[in-house]
């Protein structure tokens, strides 16, 4: 933050059932969804840390499109790598709690408009949000729509778990396909044009100059999201 090197832990408390974390500067203590510290010396301080794009995808498609990426490796010196196995396995960690239909502690503010545990693709932009349900997300492969005053596309390949959002201002795809070993799958719009799919843009082809650029969103339980952002939008499929 500026010049502040953050280093953060976590606490062990639980905000609305959402990890509390603490920076070990001053020990104040950070909400994870929001990013903003609520309580300590830093509470009312006006920090807030930048919400990145994030990939919920197989490591079979992320290889494919970047082949040369590096990994964190299970053996951290920290914690055995039989610490880390996959979800589905009874014996990873929170199994029990993820195929519970409910939250482990009481979350006062909440919405019976999707089941607490399931899954969504929350968005902002300016001060309005909204929820898509990610099994809505996985049925649409390009789903246009809008948030605010922005127009947005929001793309899920077929056999992958997670969605990306873009501001595609005026532009509107019809049709996507999937990229070779080292390269990124490529959108047509409507008028035949070519656009590669990054990490942080949509790129077009004959033009790389022009840009579309990525809209930070979270995958989240809907109880989380709405805890959070009692005022969201919810994508109704037509």
């Amino acid at each position: 933050m500026g010049d502040q090197i953050l280093k953060f832990g976590t606490s062990g408390l639980l905000y609305r059932s959402n990890k509390l974390m603490y920076d070990r500067g001053t020990d104040s203590l950070w909400r994870q969804f929001k990013g903003d510290p609520v309580i300590g010396r830093l509470a009312d301080s006006g920090m807030q840390l930048e919400v990145l794009p994030m990939t919920l995808t197989t490591w079979e498609q992320w290889l494919l499109e970047h082949p040369d990426t590096t990994v964190l490796d299970f053996h951290t010196g920290v914690y055995p790598a039989s610490s880390y196995p996959p979800e589905y396995d009874t014996f990873s960690a929170y199994y029990d709690y993820r195929a519970q239909p409910d939250t482990m502690f009481p979350v006062w503010q909440r919405s019976n408009v999707f089941p607490p545990k399931m899954q969504v693709l929350g968005l902002e932009a300016g001060k309005q949000s909204k929820a898509y349900a990610l099994h809505v997300l996985q049925q649409t492969p390009l789903l246009h729509d809008s948030l605010g005053e922005k127009e947005l596309v929001i793309v899920t390949r077929e056999g992958t778990t997670g969605s990306r959002a873009y501001l595609r201002q005026d532009v509107k795809f019809a049709s996507m396909e999937p990229g070779n070993t080292g390269e990124s799958t490529v959108l047509i719009d409507v008028e035949g044009s070519r656009w590669r799919l990054a990490e942080d843009a949509i790129i077009n082809e004959a033009d790389p100059a022009v840009r579309l650029e990525r809209l930070p969103g979270r995958v989240a339980y809907w109880f989380g999201w709405y805890a959070f952002n009692p005022d969201t939008l919810i994508y109704i499929p037509e």
